[in-house]
């Protein structure tokens, strides 16, 4: 008898029980129609803290400034996005066609030592930068001490 090492992470999966079925799953759901709806689209985001700030980098190529609709509620930043785009040719002639439908809402708890009043935010190259103050108290004081 010949025993033969089952490893479920196995990366070749042509040595499972059925070898087969593995493709016909992966196909389908490596197909670009079920992977492009079910991933979610929401923007990467940097969070970095300087000396007198926090910021915020989100990546949203392709958007105007216009399209983005920041909101502050209860210590809550939230950042959102609503944009429909629709081809609007008057040719008829085309097979396939799919409007494009963008929209994600990403929310941020602001801490406690974040000065809600000066929020700042510009759109450039195709990243939302958030400047968030800190209040007087929070930020970082460095001194220099002496040795004796």
């Amino acid at each position: 008898m010949t025993l033969v090492k089952f490893n479920p992470n196995n990366s070749n999966k042509k040595n499972g029980l059925m070898p087969g079925i593995n493709d016909v799953f992966d196909s389908i759901f490596n197909d670009t129609f079920f992977s492009d709806r079910m991933m979610s689209r929401v923007p990467a985001t940097n969070i970095s803290e300087s000396k007198d700030h926090y910021h915020l980098e989100l990546a949203a190529p392709g958007l105007k400034k216009e399209d983005f609709k920041l909101s502050l509620e209860r210590d809550v930043l939230s950042v959102s996005v609503e944009q429909s785009l629709q081809n609007d040719s008057q040719e008829r002639n085309f097979n396939k066609r799919e409007f494009s439908y963008n929209s994600f809402v990403r929310s941020f708890k602001l801490p406690e030592s974040a000065e809600e009043n000066g929020i700042e935010a510009s759109y450039e190259n195709g990243v939302l930068a958030i400047n968030i103050p800190k209040r007087e108290e929070a930020k970082v004081q460095s001194r220099q001490i002496e040795i004796k």
